[in-house]
């Protein structure tokens, strides 16, 4: 088995490949990706140009090292690996993939290409492979896998012992699914508890018979989470009928989680919610954050149409215009910490939506308590910063930071809540919107307080 190597000897082994693919010495970087681990394969190549990684690519040694770099790649590597591949040759190393790799892979491509690959899959997968891809995006069904190990509920623990070790080659046997006659899961049992058993003993008498289970409807993320909570090796997948389909593995939960946290970051970033974002073209990578500055654009467009409404109260007292960037950052650095802390919970499930008022009350009162804080803090270095140029001016400082930290712990807290309680995705509150109302508010707050005391 090979071995994964250190970040210091990756960067020795990509300076090496680099200095091979100068010299066009194939046979040496054949005999160097052969005792590379697959996964230090695939991270090498992110380094690469497309025409470097396509040649890496193709020297791997066989069909088998190729299907085990793909399983390590991001989507958009992928599709510029197998782009220019043959049918014929995607479908040999396909034969060393999971049903629901297949299926992914597949799904990438145009639809005459698809139909091209499929072709020339093995017919007992082909079955698998279509069903997977009939299932949404982003479901359960989609990223089962079929490959599993089922039993019948009246099958002895000997006549299951031996079934299993019939099958060696499957790595994702975790579990023994047991099944009824209508082919509906009834039950569970762990491969420890199958081996510590008397050989008589039927699997129905022993089975754990409360399981945990996903319909093939079921969000992925959903998913996660229950396997996270319960601490599964594997979720078992079914239809509305409670037959069993397939299951989802923990190497697949842990792919699930980290494209999961990457859109919500990415959405929280305000630059949209495509995980090859970095792989993208520079045009490509414009229009998909094109949408969220014009949103960023509006909100301050607003918030200069508030500053123009309040210009007479500017010529007089010009050095109000001075602290405008000191409401605006503050307010919109607590409201986006909110608004983080709210997604994050809703997304590991420790904030529940049902019973969220005890929630935003406290980001109010940790919003009040800074803000009387920073704003005391701000207050008393205006009348320094500006010589005492104008009479309550620390005060309206002050106070308007007080009351911009207070209602931007308010926004950001609720805003998520909101969006999820209305079934949308709560991560795209915390960039732009969430940022750009704070603006608005703090702005407006800022220029109402100074003509209530300043006049």
């Amino acid at each position: 088995m090979k071995k994964a190597i250190f970040s210091t000897e990756i960067s020795l082994l990509r300076r090496t490949i680099q200095r091979l693919l100068r010299r066009k010495a194939n046979a040496n970087l054949t005999k160097i990706l052969r005792k590379t681990h697959p996964a230090d394969v695939a991270l090498l190549m992110r380094g690469f140009g497309d025409i470097e990684q396509k040649t890496i690519f193709s020297l791997c040694p066989s069909f088998d090292h190729k299907a085990k770099v793909l399983e390590e790649l991001d989507e958009a590597l992928i599709e510029n690996m197998l782009i220019d591949e043959s049918s014929t040759n995607i479908s040999k190393m396909f034969v060393y993939l999971d049903t629901n790799d297949q299926a992914a892979i597949i799904s990438m491509f145009p639809q005459e290409k698809q139909r091209e690959i499929l072709e020339k899959i093995e017919v007992e997968d082909l079955e698998d492979v279509e069903e997977i891809m009939s299932y949404p995006d982003d479901s359960a069904g989609s990223v089962m896998t079929k490959e599993t190990f089922t039993l019948n509920q009246n099958t002895t623990i000997k006549e299951a012992i031996k079934q299993l070790q019939s099958f060696p080659e499957n790595d994702k046997i975790f579990y023994v699914y047991v099944l009824d006659d209508n082919e509906k899961l009834v039950g569970v049992i762990s491969i420890r508890n199958l081996v510590t058993s008397k050989n008589t003993t039927k699997l129905k008498d022993m089975m754990i018979k409360d399981i945990h289970a996903a319909t093939s409807e079921t969000d992925q993320e959903e998913v996660a989470k229950t396997v996270a909570q319960y601490n599964y090796l594997a979720l078992p997948v079914v239809n509305k009928q409670n037959k069993f389909l397939g299951i989802v593995t923990i190497d697949d939960v842990v792919d699930i989680i980290r494209e999961e946290a990457s859109e919500d970051f990415l959405q929280m970033a305000g630059v949209g919610k495509d995980r090859e974002i970095l792989l993208k073209s520079p045009i490509e990578n414009a229009q998909s954050r094109a949408p969220w500055i014009f949103a960023s654009l509006i909100g301050g467009i607003c918030a200069a149409a508030i500053i123009s409404y309040f210009d007479h109260l500017l010529k007089e007292m010009i050095v109000l215009a001075s602290f405008i960037p000191v409401i605006i950052g503050i307010g919109g650095n607590i409201g986006t910490q909110s608004s983080t802390i709210i997604v994050r919970g809703l997304a590991t499930g420790r904030v529940d939506v049902a019973n969220t008022i005890p929630l935003i009350v406290k980001e109010i009162i940790v919003g009040g308590l800074l803000g009387i804080t920073y704003g005391v803090l701000v207050g008393f270095a205006s009348e320094f910063i500006t010589g005492n140029e104008l009479e309550n001016l620390g005060l309206v400082v002050g106070l308007s930071i007080a009351c911009s930290m207070t209602i931007a712990t308010a926004v950001g807290a609720s805003v998520p809540i909101i969006l999820q309680k209305l079934n949308f995705d709560p991560a795209i509150s915390t960039g732009p919107f969430v940022t750009t109302a704070i603006d608005i508010l703090g702005v407006a707050l800022y220029f109402i307080i100074a003509s209530s005391i300043l006049i």
